[in-house]
């Protein structure tokens, strides 16, 4: 009996390749063809796969083609920002069904932090008229670092007095479906590499933008985790020797330098620009970055100034990332890519065409998100379903779908 690696290699190459045969699936992982029957018969019989109607001729029996079955299940993503909350429920192709933004400000309870969720996750579903036995599972996401084992953020912007608070455990015994706690940028790397329908032979990388920098790398089909679950942590390597100290203790961080809240603080000491940009002293600097990307974007000198200084650093650490993992693909993702993200793109490109170290063998392929703002949020409902659809590729989840 094939065991789930056979199954997730099955899943992954229908999910990437599909329409396919049985036959090619065959050719494809060097299974038998008794094998690939069997798992396939149990994928249908699950309802995550379904014949298409289709057939290929082939001068002898006609092989009927497989695809992924989008109904089979739906997972729900949340993402915690400073001060909302982004909820998503995607299909199992990764399409996106419904999404709901609501301001959350910090929470004085830990129990108020689970109702906010748990209030959050029951209208979204509910209003989608969604059944709870189609519900693959909820992924919370937010900055790390994260305990993944005991479903709890460590330092949550906000929630910080809320440290021990296992949310994973918390939310599972209100809701009653599956529940994991991420990073926001391990789920915006398996979102982007699933709703891409990427192929698991590419080596897939993704550069995570919001209040901090982040990223993941998937790997073979699988997110490439690490000892304890925070691997990808870009944005705390040392750009500045004796730099300015960050909240992870080291100095010099990536993202002291590059990330929104950076560029914010530095708009805000240069005289008369946040004035001119109409930067309120009170905007929170998500809302402040946006104002300075798109100044940067219709021509503002000062503006561009700073937004390039950062994208010339992201650069840097794009070609790390490039380099320690041999990329075929990197994709600019989270909310810091919404306005300005072209100009990273075409930056991080030049940068990767004229020193990746394997430049002369194969062209890193540098993409934008198309939906940079809800990566996280996506990419959690992607974690649960690739946990339940494929097995050994994603974190275990106990499969609720009909």
């Amino acid at each position: 009996m094939a065991g789930p690696g056979s199954r997730a290699l099955v899943v992954d190459l229908i999910r990437s390749a599909g329409p396919i045969s049985r036959v090619e699936l065959v050719e494809a992982t060097g299974l038998t063809q008794p094998t690939i029957s069997n798992i396939v018969r149990r994928l249908i019989d699950d309802g995550v796969v379904r014949e298409t109607g289709a057939t290929v001729a082939t001068g002898g029996k006609p092989r009927t083609l497989l695809v992924i079955n989008s109904r089979s299940a739906y997972g729900v993503g949340i993402r915690v920002g400073a001060d909302t909350l982004t909820c998503v429920v995607t299909d199992t192709r990764g399409g996106t069904i419904g999404r709901e933004l609501v301001s959350a400000p910090p929470a004085e309870k830990p129990e108020d932090v689970v109702a906010q969720l748990a209030s959050l996750y029951r209208d979204v579903t509910q209003g989608l008229g969604l059944s709870p036995q189609s519900v693959a599972g909820l992924a919370v996401v937010g900055p790390g670092p994260v305990d993944v084992a005991r479903g709890r953020f460590l330092a949550l912007p906000g929630l910080e007095r809320w440290a021990d608070l296992e949310l994973g455990q918390a939310l599972t015994a209100q809701l009653g479906v599956p529940v994991l706690v991420d990073s926001d940028a391990a789920a915006a790397a398996v979102g982007e590499f699933w709703g891409r329908q990427v192929s698991r032979e590419r080596t897939f990388g993704c550069l995570y933008m919001n209040s901090g920098i982040g990223s993941g790398v998937v790997l073979d089909g699988a997110l490439h985790r690490g000892a304890s679950s925070n691997a990808g942590e870009i944005g705390h390597v040392s750009v500045v020797r004796d730099g300015a100290r960050c909240r992870c203790g080291s100095r010099g961080c990536l993202e002291l330098y590059a990330a929104p809240a950076a560029l914010v603080d530095r708009a805000r000491a240069i005289p008369n620009l946040a004035n001119r940009l109409k930067i309120r002293p009170d905007d929170p600097d998500a809302r402040a970055f946006d104002v300075l990307a798109r100044a940067a974007i219709y021509g503002d000198g000062q503006a561009r100034a700073l937004v390039d200084e950062s994208a010339l650093l992201l650069a840097d650490g794009a070609m790390t990332l490039a380099n320690l993992w041999d990329l075929d693909t990197l994709v600019l993702a989270g909310p810091g890519f919404a306005v300005a993200g072209s100009l990273y793109v075409s930056e991080i490109r030049r940068r990767l065409a004229e020193r990746a170290f394997s430049r002369k063998i194969h062209v890193v392929q540098v993409d934008l998100s198309s939906n940079p703002r809800d990566s996280a949020a996506i990419g959690g409902a992607a974690l649960v379903l690739q946990g339940s659809v494929a097995p050994g590729h994603g974190p275990q989840v106990a499969a609720t779908h009909a």
